[in-house]
């Protein structure tokens, strides 16, 4: 067999069964592989921050890596952002880009670039495959570390001749590792910090430490000794609603943020990192905590927060306690659009079981204290600050559910328009996502961020910040992108819409006026 024959078929003997794509003339061999041999589903996204943000979104989910298939180069530069994305997500992908024959690359031909050099800046796993013979080892080996808990990017670079060269061998499937140990000492540093001073502490979670079954743990440890239990902003994936935690984030701004954490003499990090700022402000910390708070970390990012949590518990002796109850579901809001009113508006009629992508930015920062009632939900949020990932991530996590959940996409504009031909792929797969575009034709987190350092912002600034003129008709570009698409205006047009597609096996666009 030729290296794209072995390359698909350890892909598939690995358990990578989905192929996000976006394909060229490098990869045409394992195009070819991929047509020829059943089991991989091939999702085709029309740029390439549109397949790296859905194999983010589809690990979310599905709790297991994709691969990619990226056009050389300049295929990965316009995947970056995304992959950088996942990567502080601690997402599993498993990146193949094509490259230039072997031979051929001593020519520089025009596509020719440090493909490694910048792999390695979103990767924590590289390398290029040289003979036919080693690729399904090196993909073997590339899935393993996609695998490493709780998930890393890895990128395969393939240049073009080992695709199509004889001499392919299937690679066997490796185990990935499992998580370092925790640590016993810091258990019990955090069980004596707890029981002399719980009600002065912060329990902090991301990552798994946010999801269904390390939450019941926390909250016996918060009820058992008054700490409070918050998640960090840049988490990004929650479990929400009912049965679940009414956990609220670390505020974004650092005014809130620092306001929020002040009262904190502990923090305990289980899986997170220390609290700072998105950017440093004049006059203000880099760090949202106190100057004299004490952290403590129960467990590093790379670790097991379950078995932290259970450590913890056992030895505080902490008893059973029943999930919080966040009282009645709301009804729809009416009216005006309000973040308030949409939030519980959301609440009220998200089905079931649904996945929320909620990249409504500065618009959404509210969003939390009104859906605490909402049914239980897998709530997915951006967690390395570059714009456009929800979109992408929205429609890898419906793919990732297998399009038995509905995914709810709570979507600010201008990031929005960073990863349009996400829209497209949904069209294309039938996928059931309800997309909210959040318009009010303009950059509002920049606005606010000229305050925040203190810049005045005269008429040209203010024009690189407006998206009014012309403006953006999300109703007709997404009618380009073969969705359906409606205008609301008020909160009970939105609720009707949301309603009406909730129903189909489709995605919809509603364009929100705010």
């Amino acid at each position: 067999m030729n290296g794209a024959y072995s390359l698909v078929k350890t892909l598939l003997a690995s358990g990578v069964d989905t192929c996000f794509a976006n394909p060229g003339t490098s990869e045409m061999h394992f195009v070819a592989a991929l047509d020829q041999i059943p089991g991989m589903k091939c999702v085709l996204g029309l740029q390439e921050n549109i397949v790296t943000g859905m194999a983010d979104g589809y690990f979310r989910i599905a709790r297991k890596p994709a691969c990619t298939l990226l056009h050389c180069g300049p295929g990965l530069a316009n995947g970056m952002a995304n992959l950088h994305n996942a990567r502080r997500a601690r997402s599993g992908i498993v990146n193949i880009v094509g490259d230039q024959a072997t031979y051929h690359r001593p020519f520089d031909a025009p596509l020719t670039a440090d493909t490694e050099g910048m792999a390695h800046t979103v990767s924590q796993w590289v390398r290029t495959s040289t003979r036919s013979a080693d690729l399904g080892r090196d993909a073997a080996e590339a899935i393993r570390a996609a695998r490493v808990f709780p998930g890393q990017v890895s990128t395969l670079i393939l240049p073009a001749d080992v695709s199509w060269n004889e001499g392919g061998v299937v690679g066997e499937p490796v185990d990935a590792p499992v998580p370092p140990p925790v640590d016993a000492n810091a258990i019990d540093k955090a069980a004596r910090t707890l029981r002399s001073h719980g009600v002065d502490t912060l329990i902090l979670l991301a990552g798994p430490a946010a999801l269904s079954e390390a939450q019941v743990l926390a909250w016996r440890v918060g009820q058992a000794t008054g700490a409070t239990i918050m998640a960090d902003y840049v988490t990004s994936h929650l479990a929400r609603g009912r049965g679940r935690l009414q956990l609220e984030r670390v505020p974004y701004g650092m005014e809130q943020a620092t306001t929020a954490l002040a009262r904190f003499k502990h923090i305990i990090l289980v899986n997170s990192r220390p609290p700072v700022g998105f950017f440093g402000y004049p006059g203000l910390p880099s760090t949202q905590y106190a100057p004299d708070t004490q952290l403590h970390v129960l467990s590093r990012p790379d670790q097991d927060p379950v078995e932290a949590l259970q450590g913890l518990v056992q030895v505080l002796n902490a008893p059973h306690v029943s999930m919080p109850d966040p009282g009645p579901r709301p009804d729809p809001a009416v009216g005006a659009p309000s973040p308030e009113g949409l939030a519980q508006t959301v609440a009220a009629l998200m089905p079931d079981n649904s996945i929320v992508s909620d990249e409504s930015i500065s618009y959404g920062r509210g969003f939390y204290s009104f859906t605490h009632a909402a049914p239980a939900n897998d709530w997915l949020h951006l967690a390395g600050g570059a714009i456009g990932d929800g979109l992408p991530v929205a429609t890898g996590a419906a793919i990732g559910a297998q399009k038995q959940r509905r995914v709810i996409s709570l979507q600010a504009d201008g990031s929005a328009m960073y990863s349009l031909q996400s829209l497209w792929t949904q069209a294309r797969e039938q996928l059931p996502v309800t997309t909210i575009i959040l318009n009010n034709s303009k950059y509002n987190i920049l606005i606010g961020e000229y305050k925040s350092v203190g810049a005045v912002p005269g008429d040209t600034a203010m024009s690189m910040l407006d998206l009014g003129n012309p403006s953006l008709n999300w109703v007709s570009l997404a009618n380009g992108m073969g969705v359906e698409a409606a205008r609301a205006t008020t909160l009970e047009e939105c609720a009707d819409l949301m309603k009406a597609s909730f129903g189909r096996q489709a995605p919809f666009v509603i364009e929100l006026m705010v």
